[in-house]
């Protein structure tokens, strides 16, 4: 497994975010559809090992399967375009601009939560017999999921979203790193060991993801959990996406650029 040293991992990055800046439309949002679509899949993936175990540190330790598959794929999630398309206009690579920064973000937002919403309705006819029962023990758990994390915050009011913007900065924080550990090594070994780590940080740790989110709720609305549209944005994804851009583009990408790629003068010794 080669290691790629940082000043040329954090080349990679800048590099990356040139990349997906200036993709066509097209193929953003083909790609940003595919990765919330895998992710969604090991999400619901996740959450029947938890209930089928009751260890949920086992659905922790077996959720990364599906964020490792999309990246190596070349699809594109939000979090990580958070962290990395950003740098590109930072470091003024030619046709890099803010403008293009916002165009990529809202065609992968709406990318993710088109292929997020398609799992959510496919696992919700397999949850429910084609809606023709009630939720089996997968639906009612992520019925319950979707309540505690939009009623819950909600009842804690300005403390309770708080909290959630802070464990959406903590979350993006873990999976920006993963998608950096992934650019460290040349091998897939290699790549899928520095991806795993943090990404099981994060789902064990319970902390938002944007894009899980968007396969959670939707799920969560059509099998019957106790939370209307309106709790889902205000008191979830919205807070929640700007919880992972400030994670993933302050204390990973901003921090990597300006101490290896950008970096101060040297210390003049006396």
């Amino acid at each position: 497994m080669a290691y790629v040293v940082p000043t040329e991992f954090v080349t990679k990055m800048v590099d990356a975010g040139e990349s997906k800046l200036l993709m066509s439309t097209r193929d953003t949002l083909i790609r940003a559809y595919m990765a919330g679509a895998i992710l969604s899949l090991a999400a619901a993936f996740a959450v029947t090992v938890t209930v089928n175990t009751g260890n949920p540190l086992v659905g922790a330790m077996l959720f990364p399967v599906g964020f490792i598959l999309l990246y190596l794929m070349g699809f594109d999630l939000l979090t990580g375009v958070f962290t990395l398309v950003p740098l590109a206009v930072l470091d003024k690579r030619p046709g890099a601009t803010w403008a293009g920064c916002f165009r990529n973000w809202t065609l992968v937002f709406f990318g993710n939560f088109a292929g997020a919403l398609t799992v959510a309705v496919l696992m919700a006819i397999i949850f429910t017999f084609g809606f023709s029962e009630a939720p089996n023990a997968v639906g009612q758990k992520i019925g319950h999921i979707g309540e505690g994390r939009t009623v819950g915050y909600s009842a804690h009011g300005a403390a309770g979203m708080l909290t959630l913007f802070v464990r959406g900065v903590l979350c993006n924080w873990m999976v920006s790193t993963g998608v950096v550990a992934a650019m460290m090594s040349t091998s897939v070994s290699g790549k899928a060991i520095g991806m795993w780590m943090p990404i099981m940080v994060f789902f064990y740790m319970g902390f938002e993801h944007s894009i899980v989110n968007m396969f959670l709720f939707p799920s969560g609305l059509m099998l019957g959990g106790n939370f209307t549209i309106m709790d889902y944005l205000i008191w979830n994804e919205i807070p929640t996406v700007v919880g992972n851009l400030v994670g993933g583009l302050t204390f990973v990408g901003l921090t990597l650029y300006a101490t290896h790629y950008k970096t101060a003068p040297k210390r003049v010794v006396g």
